[in-house]
């Protein structure tokens, strides 16, 4: 999956959202698509709804949980089911479960460690800081429920919907 940070006017700055991000973002949409069921959903049946394989799926529930986005029960009967509403729940917490914070590279803050040491080196590591924090607003204004109410009519758009 790849996500475009993209502002009025402006070409989009493409960047890649990991494999663990695209599965957990899906994982919690099965669950929320089916939110109305009262028994919890198995990975098992995750995995078939989704397409996912099972054993990946597994860990990245278990980081999922970890960031209190999803609960568990186990046992017969048992499974996932969302922590919060889907309406709490942002695509960029989801992101960030599983991936760490969004950045949009590893370059460090600038001003920090002798970063501004080379010729325009400040300037673009805070222009990379703000296309970080322009990612992390963007998949933030994405709720788990508008991501549903897309899937259920079907609407493929590129922003947030209003």
């Amino acid at each position: 999956m790849r996500v475009a940070a993209r502002s009025p006017g402006e070409e989009g700055l493409p960047v890649k959202v990991s494999t663990r991000g695209d599965y957990a973002s899906r994982a919690l949409l099965s669950l929320a698509l089916h939110a109305e069921d009262p028994a919890p959903t198995s990975v098992r049946d995750i995995a078939e709804r989704t397409g996912l394989p099972q054993p990946y799926l597994e860990q990245i529930l278990l980081a999922l949980k970890g960031a209190g986005l999803v609960r568990s029960k186990r046992g017969v009967g048992g499974g996932y089911v969302l922590a919060r509403p889907a309406e709490e729940i942002t695509l960029g917490q989801i992101v960030s479960a599983v991936d760490g914070p969004i950045v949009v590279g590893d370059f460090g803050a600038p001003h920090e460690n002798g970063a501004c040491d080379h010729e325009g080196q400040c300037v673009l590591r805070a222009i990379w800081s703000e296309v970080g924090e322009h990612m992390r607003h963007h998949l933030d204004g994405f709720t788990l429920a508008d991501i549903v109410a897309r899937a259920r009519t079907g609407v493929e758009v590129v922003g947030p919907l209003d």
